[in-house]
């Protein structure tokens, strides 16, 4: 391939890539992101080439192996165009049928279509599921169409093209007042405005200048940026290359962490593939500007996200952070001026330039415009990856796209902003989530993590959890995160052990709030949030752990009991079978009896109890009434098998 010299020739690029494909030739389009391979993505691409081979169509119908669709827990999902039929949890015993029904003979197969569970309705097109339809995917929508391998496939959908009217036609002063007024705030965590970002590195004395990507992305349950990495690198690439253009910076950094590898592979090739089209390298589309990127591989380290520690890991430093009274922007990289931001910030950057700032700022709220990615994860029905107009209700996220809580449970939180967030309770679920309003919760936007909690979530367990992960993860470099964090655990952990006593709450939040003013970065000053949310909004639980010693939630295992109701126990023995300690006395016609001393609190008992049973019970706070005397434990039964006579 030639290199790309010009606006025009990208343009006649484009043309001929789009003349040369048949728009109704037969498609199978497959998602092939992490999470799909996971679940036997590469055996279904394996099985629909056989077939294909098998029946002489390989020339006739076309493979496309994309990114992630977003509703990975659905996944392999299928997309067959041009009619766009979607195929969910498809297998390779599939592949056969799809191939002979759908792709020669035009028909759809029910059972692959998602079934809506509220109107019994199968739904046939990707658009026409809830967990899409109240979705507004600008950012992710490549990833639907985009072979992340094939730079032709951006470039037939206008990729480039941004890249190439701001080289052209901008200059970089105009860049950064397109950006300001676009009011683009970074998607990593702070949401700091990019533009002002963007021109304090510019302006900042000393060169070179470098631009870096964060795709570190430590937060549990959280890989918007993996997703887009894997995806479409290019449109990161190009925003990229167009923010290093409006800072004068020649330089640039993928840190991607060591647990991407998919994301790696594809950004190294989509970077080849870019050098090699001249969107890379030296005088890039004729304009004279040059710009080049190496890929840093992170070692891990949930730290090493915090903009300081990732610029110490890219000079082969322990990745910790440094005092922030020097921003990065004018000393960060080898103490040269460092502009920072993540996958999905960049990645928003070429569709500012090709619609303009206006159409940008008609998304969103006031102090928030755009759209943002969550990673809606936890006891909801629809998981997966979820991109809304800033300002959507945390209820519309949860119950619109995500389905609603399982098993019909309560809804009781949603933690957002990974571990450093806060835990949101329910009379909060019709706030509009932006970057101000989470803060005001207690919480935060963080990088899009968001977690959805029920009724069986205790949430002094979690609290503890969450600073159990963010004390492992402390580099330890400054005491009040380093020591905050180890007896912010060590009260935590007393409290679900049963052992909490009177003052732990307040010196919870003591301890809380000198971490919020005296942590070196924004690990430490953001690590208390889990506790001090959590005591803000369900300050009762905290408290019936340690005055009335109970896990409301029944969760808390030194503050939980098992108990067999006699007038239940059917005698069926599965409990008594099934329990690893031998506490559990009885025989046939006998009703079941939990010795307390040997219990390890386990549950298999309550696990393996016929639901229409439901003999064993748990129960946390109140004695654990006394075994029924031993006469009174024969069982009387009817007729059929296990039924008591009544």
């Amino acid at each position: 391939m030639p290199r790309i010299r010009s606006k025009a020739d990208l343009k006649a690029l484009r043309k001929t890539i789009v003349g040369h494909r048949d728009l109704n030739k037969p498609y199978i389009t497959l998602c092939s992101g992490t999470a799909c391979h996971a679940t036997g993505s590469d055996v279904v691409a394996a099985a629909i080439q056989e077939e294909l081979e098998k029946q002489g169509l390989t020339e006739e119908v076309g493979v496309r192996r994309t990114g992630c669709h977003g509703f990975c827990e659905r996944g392999p999902i299928i997309i067959i165009y041009p009619e766009e039929i979607c195929y969910l949890n498809v297998t390779p015993e599939d592949v056969p049928e799809i191939i002979e029904k759908t792709i020669k003979e035009k028909q759809i197969i029910d059972r692959l279509l998602y079934l809506d569970s509220e109107t019994g309705e199968r739904k046939v097109h990707e658009q026409d599921i809830p967990f899409y339809k109240y979705q507004t995917r600008l950012v992710f929508s490549g990833n639907l169409w985009v072979d992340p391998t094939n730079i032709e496939d951006y470039i037939a959908l206008g990729g480039y093209r941004a890249l190439a009217k701001v080289l052209n036609e901008m200059t970089p002063e105009e860049v950064l007042e397109e950006v300001k007024r676009a009011n683009l705030r970074g998607r990593g965590g702070g949401g700091f405005p990019a533009g002002w970002k963007w021109e304090s590195t510019r302006d900042a004395a000393g060169e070179p200048k470098y631009v870096i990507v964060n795709c570190d992305e430590g937060d549990p349950g959280a890989y918007m940026d993996r997703s887009i990495m894997e995806g479409n690198p290019h449109r990161v690439i190009e925003g990229l290359a167009i923010v290093a253009y409006a800072i004068g910076s020649h330089h640039g950094f993928f840190y991607v962490r060591q647990e991407y590898p998919l994301a790696v592979n594809n950004l190294a090739i989509a970077l080849e593939q870019a050098k090699e089209y001249g969107f890379l390298g030296a005088d890039i589309l004729g304009s004279g500007f040059e710009f080049d990127v190496i890929v840093h591989r992170g070692a891990g380290a949930f730290v090493s996200g915090e903009s300081s520690a990732l610029m110490n890991a890219i000079e082969g430093k322990v990745g910790e952070p440094r005092p922030k009274y020097i921003h990065t922007s004018e000393s960060g990289v080898w103490d040269k001026p460092s502009n920072l931001n993540n996958v999905e910030t960049y990645a928003i950057v070429p569709l500012i330039f090709e619609k303009g700032a206006e159409w940008f700022c008609s998304i969103g709220t006031e102090g928030s415009k755009g759209t943002k990615i969550f990673s809606l994860v936890g006891e909801v029905n629809n998981t997966g990856l979820v991109e809304v107009p800033m300002g959507t209700t945390l209820r519309d996220i949860i119950y619109k796209i995500g389905g609603g809580i399982r098993s019909g449970k309560r809804f009781k939180g949603v933690q957002t902003g990974g571990p450093s967030g806060g835990i949101i309770p329910e009379q909060y679920l019709d706030s509009p989530v932006d970057f101000d309003e989470l803060t005001k919760l207690g919480s935060m936007m963080g990088s899009g993590g968001m977690i959805v909690m029920d009724e069986n979530t205790c949430i002094v367990d979690l609290a503890r959890y969450f600073v159990d992960f963010l004390c492992e993860e402390s580099c330890g470099k400054c005491v009040p995160c380093r020591e905050g964090l180890r007896r912010m655990r060590e009260i935590l952990e007393g409290i679900v052990a049963g052992k909490g006593k009177e003052g732990d709450i307040a010196m919870l939040e003591e301890i809380g709030a000198v971490m919020k003013k005296a942590s070196l970065c924004a690990l430490g000053t953001t690590a208390a949030n889990p506790a001090l949310s959590t005591i803000r909004y369900f300050r009762d639980e905290y408290e019936a752990h340690i005055k009335d010693k109970r896990c409301p939630a029944l969760v808390c295992k030194a503050l939980i009991s098992y108990y067999i109701e006699p007038e239940k126990c059917t005698a069926c023995l599965l409990c008594s079978k099934n329990c690893p300690e031998d506490a559990i006395d009885g025989g046939k016609k006998m009703i079941h009896v939990i010795d307390q001393s040997k219990c390890i609190k386990c549950g298999i008992c309550y696990d393996v109890c016929p639901s229409k049973a439901g003999a064993v019970i748990k129960i946390s706070g109140t004695p654990v009434p006394a075994p029924i005397p031993e006469a009174k434990r024969k069982i009387a039964r009817g007729k059929g098998k296990g039924e008591r006579r009544v």
